[in-house]
């Protein structure tokens, strides 16, 4: 089944469906980045700090408190089930696109794979592996980036006329 380059051949109404749920899709997306970014989950300390909680400084702004076994649980497999499904669908529009075969491929493999070292990884960061929140910070960012790109690629190409067509 040939489905390189099919989205220029979608009909209007397809189109239009699959650019609402593209920028819907992206605004829960970055929402639960300012999320992150709210929580200092941005920076290493932070990630730590937030997991791991900062009872033990004295000059913390904000006190918080080890996660409990059951939170990190709740979590990890939350955001675990919740981003596969957000990839999954994303990357099915994408198959759909057009571009070259290792990018794409690229693109539709590696947020799965920082889907669990991320959330892998913060899991083991709570444990006392307090190294990995680097592991966390990277695979985070690829996982962010290959989201922007995907995304700004269908769009694009969902009301872009195709070159070779």
């Amino acid at each position: 089944m040939q489905l390189n380059g099919l989205i220029y051949t979608f009909s209007t109404q397809v189109k239009l469906f699959l650019a609402a749920f593209v920028v819907v899709l992206s605004i829960g997306f970055y929402t639960g980045l300012i999320f992150v970014g709210q929580t200092s989950t941005v920076h290493p300390d932070g990630i730590e700090e937030n997991y791991l909680g900062n009872e033990f400084n004295q000059e913390a702004l904000v006190m918080k408190f080890k996660k409990g076994s059951h939170e990190m649980l709740t979590i990890v497999h939350t955001h675990i089930l919740s981003m596969s499904f957000i990839f999954f669908l994303l990357g099915a529009v994408l198959l759909t696109t057009s571009m070259p075969k290792k990018i794409k491929t690229f693109l539709l493999v590696e947020p799965f794979v920082s889907v669990v070292i991320t959330f892998g990884g913060i899991y083991l960061l709570w444990l006392g592996y307090t190294w990995l929140k680097y592991l966390v910070i990277v695979s985070g960012i690829l996982m962010t980036g290959s989201f922007v790109i995907s995304s700004v690629v269908i769009l694009v190409q969902l009301f872009r006329k195709p070159r070779n067509l």
